[in-house]
């Protein structure tokens, strides 16, 4: 059951993730504000319980208070949040939420204190004492910097009473989570770890890896600059520059043109932006705006980057792209700001208070891009689509808080769900300090179906919307969502984005490329520069018989041994197997030779054995004659051995085969020679001498030579056998598999071998040549010997000057031209003889030259 439910949702996550980021499009109208600017933009807002009816109708001045727009925006979602809460009659029943809000709510940071000293002045305040009797908690919403913040929860805590729980719905700061120090002090905002690696997933979606970087010089800025710094050294992304601007107006003032000047001069062409928007910080973004820097600005959502009205340009041709917790739709926002009072705002007024939400399918059916509807059709065409108000991250925070802090309110004062107060009708007292703990440890699904945890260090890991941002001429601000980010996916899908989208929002899906280097393609590897970032690098050929089949790969790697790298060095080939074959001319040639060779011997031994009584047969001992020519039909047959593809086996078979037979070979010629000698030289009384040519002795002499080399070749083989030789190096593209040797020394002894029965052999034949005999072979013998030397004598350099298959060609060649050489000067003339010039293989014809021979001498 439990595996068909996980294929279930597995079967069902692309249908999630395209929901999840289905579009979402807003626009937005930005007056100039420039009269009101000294107002600032740090709302404070107290809020407290009471046991009567409040209708919305009670919030309706907050539309006639003088004050900066963003002031009001934040009133309204505060008296949106409280309204829904009073309707709720689940929530806090008999109880109502109010607050009270005017221009003095956004007083500067800086009159704060001014207003407290003003306040003791006038003993409307007492420290430590209080002239009314406030028995109930109340929460001050504040939108503070963190050290007016700290001022305030101290004002509020110490100065006054500890009847104040303190919530902010600014940005999170690390000072200001310390709950020793601040017991009754809470932050909506999260610490943004997951904003570091939503900004670098979503940098390397794109391929960049060159990015700068703007912050506040802060402590919040220090920290998140720590955060994004590891989230880029894991994935090899680079800062090209990191502008920490100061606090202080004046140091800022001073330093203005080193960071403009550092931002025009680096090649990267994305810029992030962190920070407090009320700081030196805003004031160097619209200074770089206005003076026209083209970069793809990446903020967070408390970033307002639309233009106003004295913006006639179409501004940033890159755009900007937005990071916004994610939060799901709230919906009636329009509604109730249009009808808190019986004048009806129309939507031209309200686009001034926040981003308009507006159908984005009927939009995308109209216009092939999001520029082009704005410029085909009128804002009066985006009213007629807008729907309702959007809540981004600020008002979305002052939503939550509100709903918190009831959600604490209603557990301490029912402990029980559903059940009402015993003592109906009479105010309840309560302090911060009990209802403090609920709070701290409240979490509730808010009434849109997020989960909202008050606990710090419990809270989940957050997910983004990414918006992107495009601004037009008269203040004209649309934002589109595209993407989302969430760290709960597997690395590498974190982010998704939907090209469809994008490519409707910017009219193509084209995005700035941000490199510091080009990236070294395949083949090729990186080279670091000398006190340079880790991406930017020299390209540099991967060395000989490596590769690097991805792109910016620090080392490449080395092909193995049965493969080479290609000419692009992008991939391993095999390589060719290169052996001496049947297949080939050269194989095919050699082992034709051998065959014919082999033939053409058999022929002759039959020859010799049909004429077998014949006088030049028998003058030249029959027996010794056919061990000959047997021997050299094997000879000729030896070098199939060395074509095909060598194993251990026919390694061994090839050098002690060559070695034997060969031996038997040159033995019989020693042995035909010994006897020619021995017949012309014995005398009458040397009886041994003729027992000797008699009884076959001569035979031994081929046995005892013949056992001599197998005994060479049996240490041969214990000491050190031929085996088989896997050459990968010799030939570039090859493997060269040939047999090798094993014992040099060895292979060289069956060689001296048989170079000393070969001269002794052509000894004893030079020195017999003249003797009388109608048959002598001994100056055939003398020729083949003389060849069956020359041969090998030529074989040893030239061996050694070749490899592979050209090797065992050379050695195959040596065999078939010495084992020829003895066939052709000891049998053709014979043959010759017995087939042509029978005449002359007569008894006459012997004793006739047998005495011509013996008066020459």
């Amino acid at each position: 059951m439990f595996t068909l439910i996980f294929l279930f949702l597995l079967l069902n996550i692309p249908l999630l993730v395209a929901d999840f980021i289905h579009p979402r499009c807003f626009w937005k109208m930005k007056r100039n504000e420039n009269k009101d600017r000294n107002q600032g933009t740090g709302c404070t807002f107290v809020i407290h319980a009471v046991q009567q009816p409040v209708e919305k109708e009670y919030f309706s001045h907050i539309l006639n208070i003088q004050t900066q727009t963003e002031n009001r925006k934040y009133a309204l979602a505060l008296a949106f949040s409280i309204n829904e809460i009073n309707r709720n009659p689940d929530l806090l029943p008999n109880m109502s939420l109010i607050f009270k809000f005017s221009a003095h709510n956004c007083v500067w940071e800086s009159e704060i204190m001014n207003l407290m000293l003003l306040s003791l002045q006038n003993y409307d305040i007492f420290p430590n004492y209080l002239c009314k009797e406030y028995t109930k908690c109340a929460m001050a919403l504040t939108n503070l910097n963190w050290a007016t913040t700290v001022t305030l929860y101290t004002i509020l805590n110490n100065i006054i009473s500890e009847q104040f729980l303190q919530i902010t719905y600014g940005p999170f700061h690390p000072v200001l989570s310390d709950h020793e120090k601040f017991p009754y002090l809470h932050q909506m905002a999260s610490d943004h770890t997951s904003l570091a690696l939503a900004l670098v997933s979503f940098i390397i979606h794109f391929g960049w890896n060159w990015v700068g970087l703007v912050i506040s010089d802060s402590d919040q800025g220090i920290q998140f600059l720590s955060y994004l710094r590891r989230e880029m050294e894991k994935y090899t992304v680079c800062f090209a520059f990191v502008n920490m601007i100061p606090v202080n107006m004046n140091l800022y003032m001073s330093r203005a043109e080193v960071y403009y000047n550092q931002i025009m001069t680096s090649s990267t062409n994305v810029v992030i932006i962190y920070g407090d928007t009320d700081s030196t910080l805003a004031v160097s973004f619209r200074m770089w705006e206005s003076l026209g820097i083209q970069r793809l600005w990446i903020t967070t959502s408390q970033w307002d980057v639309s233009p106003r009205m004295k913006d006639f340009t179409f501004g940033n041709k890159y755009g900007t792209f937005d990071f916004q917790q994610h939060n799901s739709e709230i919906s009636g926002f329009k509604n109730f700001v249009q009808t808190l009072n019986s004048v009806k705002y129309p939507d031209d007024y309200l686009v001034e208070l926040e981003w308009m939400h507006f159908n984005c399918e009927v939009s995308a059916s109209k216009c092939k891009t999001l520029k082009n509807c704005s410029s085909n059709h009128s804002l009066e065409w985006l009213m007629v689509h807008t729907f309702d108000m959007a809540f981004i991250e600020k008002s979305y925070y002052i939503y939550n808080a509100v709903y918190a802090f009831a959600h604490a309110l209603h557990q301490f004062t029912f402990q029980k769900f559903d059940n009402l107060p015993k003592d109906n009708g009479k105010e309840h007292n309560y302090s911060c300090k009990k209802v403090d703990p609920s709070l701290r440890k409240m979490q509730f699904t808010n009434p849109v179906g997020d989960i909202v945890n008050m606990n710090q260090r419990d809270k989940l890991q957050e997910e983004y919307d990414i918006f992107y941002i495009w601004n037009f001429p008269q203040g004209l601000g649309l934002r589109v969502k595209i993407g989302m980010f969430s760290p709960y996916l597997p690395n590498g899908q974190q982010v998704h984005l939907s090209e469809v989208i994008i490519k409707w929002t910017k009219g193509s899906t084209q995005v700035p490329t941000s490199v510091c280097s080009a990236d070294c393609g395949p083949g090729s590897r990186k080279f670091g520069m000398d006190g340079m970032a880790a991406c930017c690098f020299h390209c540099k050929p991967c060395p000989e018989n490596e590769i690097s089949n991805e792109t910016n790969v620090d080392n490449c790697a080395q092909c193995p041994e049965d493969q080479y790298a290609n000419t692009e060095q992008n991939h391993c080939i095999h390589k060719a197997v290169v052996f001496l074959n049947y297949e080939e001319p050269l194989g095919m040639a050699l082992s034709l030779f051998s065959l014919c060779f082999s033939a053409f011997t058999t022929v002759i031994l039959g020859v010799i054995v049909k004429h077998h009584n014949t006088p030049i047969v028998k003058a030249n001992n029959r027996t010794l004659t056919y061990i000959l020519l047997i021997s050299l039909i094997f000879c000729f047959l030896c070098p199939l051995l060395f074509i095909g593809h060598p194993n251990s086996v026919t390694c061994i078979l090839q050098q002690i085969t060559f070695g034997v037979v060969f031996t038997v070979a040159l033995s019989t010629v020693l042995a035909k020679t010994i006897v020619v000698v021995l017949a012309f030289k014995i005398t009458a009384s040397q009886r041994m001498m003729k027992y000797f040519l008699v009884s076959g002795a001569s035979n031994y002499i081929i046995l005892i030579c013949t056992l001599i080399q197998v005994i060479v070749c049996a240490v041969w083989l214990g000491a050190s056998p031929p085996s088989v030789d896997i050459d990968a190096q010799s030939e570039h593209g090859h493997i060269i598999i040939v047999c090798h040797k094993g014992s040099v020394n060895a292979f060289y002894s069956i060689l001296g071998y048989l170079a000393l029965l070969s001269f002794g052999s052509f000894t004893l034949a030079f020195l017999s040549r003249n003797l009388p005999g109608a048959f002598n072979e001994a100056k055939s013998i003398t020729f083949s010997m003389l060849v069956f030397c020359s041969v090998w004598v030529t074989f040893i350099p030239v061996y050694h000057s070749t490899k592979g298959k050209v090797m065992v060609a050379v050695e195959i060649f040596s065999t078939l031209a010495s084992s020829a050489g003895m066939l052709g000067c000891i049998f053709v003339s014979k043959c010759y003889t017995i087939l042509f010039r029978p005449d002359r293989n007569s008894v006459e014809m012997t004793r006739v030259k047998s005495s011509f021979h013996a008066r020459v001498s």
